[in-house]
């Protein structure tokens, strides 16, 4: 068990901060939201856009908490930490009262803006079948110990995710990997991490809601290679942003891409989502099998690869465990079994990523691509007019909703239809169900439908409400009745005539 807890005194020094009332309290949890004060709890007060954490004290003392980190003196009903800024003093303050779990395994973070979740799931396939106990926290969940919980942030705020931290230790977990978004670096919630391995994947437009500009947008990604302890960091260099970040780093690292020091080559479509592939590296070559296809997702496992080295995992191992790693939810999904059209959900959002999954669907098939896409609402408007255009690439785009959330979802479709080619086939339903089986009913056999921008999501976000919706089981659902309309029955498992 980790040794938690901390009294304000040992806080205070770390962190340079004075302490009113009795230095000495023990506290050996911290939260920022007031509902979870409690005693042994220090409350950290943030400043938000909307709200002043600050203002929620006197709740916070109700509640028994044990002590409240603020930026000014506050109350005199229990002890005070004070600080400059207590968002980049949170997560510090986290890792402390937990006992600095990221120092006791081994923490691989991703960051990049497609393909964080794909590379962790496949460090933590690789590291179990090399026999490490491990963890996963990102966008789909995060899972240890024969537990899974959905997640409710990419990365969690920092007094979670050193929590989790510190309960994955107790479990006996040796290696972490963990997505790493922009928004968390620019937030500071991973702040006090050590991480054993810091991946790039690449960077294409997404997030400038809250970002303002690209050049920000990069700033904040660029953070986790000059303001953390990294052991190692990977670089997939065949992306600008990545080689130009990688060019900047003076730690030890890996390049992964096509003059990196993890190459693919000779990449050949199997069929039944598998590739074959050449895997040259500076531990040996390989080739081998493995269950994805797409380069943009073989790209995403040779990122895994070094990770998984990087992270102490022999190369054979880690060769020898890829045909058999495991898939990830929503990613590149393939819902349709056996049947002559090939129906597949992707959690495909940015433009790049759009254009990607059409393209790696064209790789699949001598017939057409039929993709549908939406965007999500109250969030990057600036990107969804590209949306459409990389949409375009497709033989037949069909625009739809997303999780129009507070937004119109009318307007929504109008700015992504904005960016629709003119002279493109295309269809616009605002009812993503209809859309879905628009689709389908569009496709013949040998033709690939792309469901796009929701991936593993299981709720459609309308106004207020949170509808059950999972792409995966609404598409395959719309096929198999597809089928039956055309006088066709499926079988378990696979659709037959």
């Amino acid at each position: 068990m980790a040794s938690r807890g901390r009294t304000l005194a040992d806080l205070a020094g770390l962190l340079d901060a004075t302490v009113t009332g009795d230095a000495g309290v023990m506290v050996d949890a911290v939260t920022h939201d007031s509902r979870r004060a409690g005693p042994e709890t220090l409350y950290v007060a943030l400043r938000g856009d909307r709200f002043d954490g600050h203002d929620f004290i006197p709740d916070v003392v109700s509640r028994g908490a044990a002590a409240v980190c603020v930026d000014h003196s506050v109350t005199k009903a229990v002890p005070e930490l004070i600080v400059a800024d207590t968002r980049q003093a949170l997560g510090p303050i986290s890792a402390e009262v937990y006992d600095n779990p990221s120092r006791r395994l081994a923490v691989v973070g991703v960051t990049g803006t497609n393909g964080k979740t794909t590379v962790t799931h496949l460090v933590e396939s690789i590291a179990s079948m090399a026999g490490l106990v491990t963890g996963l926290m990102g966008t789909i969940h995060t899972r240890y110990a024969g537990r899974s919980t959905p997640a409710a942030l990419t990365t969690p705020e920092a007094p979670e995710f050193q929590a989790l931290l510190a309960d994955m230790v107790d479990a006996g977990v040796s290696l972490v990997a963990a997505e790493v978004s922009s928004h968390a670096l620019e937030l500071g919630r991973v702040r006090a991490t050590r991480f054993a391995v810091a991946a790039f994947t690449n960077l294409s437009q997404d997030h400038l809601d809250f970002h303002g500009d690209m050049d920000a947008y990069l700033a904040a990604k660029r953070r986790l290679f000059t303001e953390y302890e990294v052991g190692t960091a990977v670089f997939n260099t065949d992306d600008p942003a990545g080689a130009d970040v990688a060019a900047a780093y003076a730690g030890t690292s890996l390049t992964v891409g096509r003059d990196g020091d993890v190459t693919l080559s000779d990449v050949e479509p199997m069929g039944s989502g598998q590739s074959r592939v050449h895997l040259s590296t500076p531990w040996g070559d390989a080739e081998v099998i493995v269950p994805l296809v797409g380069l943009f997702n073989l790209s995403n496992l040779a990122v895994a690869v070094a990770c998984s080295v990087a992270a102490g995992i022999d190369f054979d191992i880690v060769a020898g465990s890829l045909p058999h790693v495991a898939g990830v939810p929503g990613r590149f999904e393939v819902v349709s079994g056996d049947d002559p059209i090939t129906v597949v959900v992707d959690y495909a959002h940015t433009p790049e990523a759009v254009a990607r999954a059409v393209e790696t669907a064209r790789e699949m098939t001598s017939g057409r691509v039929i993709a549908l896409l939406g965007a999500g609402g109250d969030r990057d408007r600036v990107k969804r007019p590209a949306m459409g255009t990389a949409l375009s690439t497709a033989d037949l785009a069909i625009v739809t909703s997303d999780n129009p959330r507070s937004e119109d979802p009318e307007a929504i479709l109008s700015a992504v239809s904005s960016g629709l080619a003119p002279d493109r086939p295309h269809l616009i339903e605002v009812d993503r169900r209809r859309a879905i089986d628009a689709a389908i009913a569009a496709a013949g056999d040998g033709d690939v439908v792309l469901v796009l921008g929701r991936g593993h999501e299981p709720e459609q976000q309308i106004g207020g409400r949170r509808l059950p919706f999972d792409d995966r089981i609404v598409a395959a659902d719309a096929l198999r009745r597809h089928r039956r309309s055309v006088g066709l029955d499926t079988g378990s498992g696979s659709m037959t005539p």
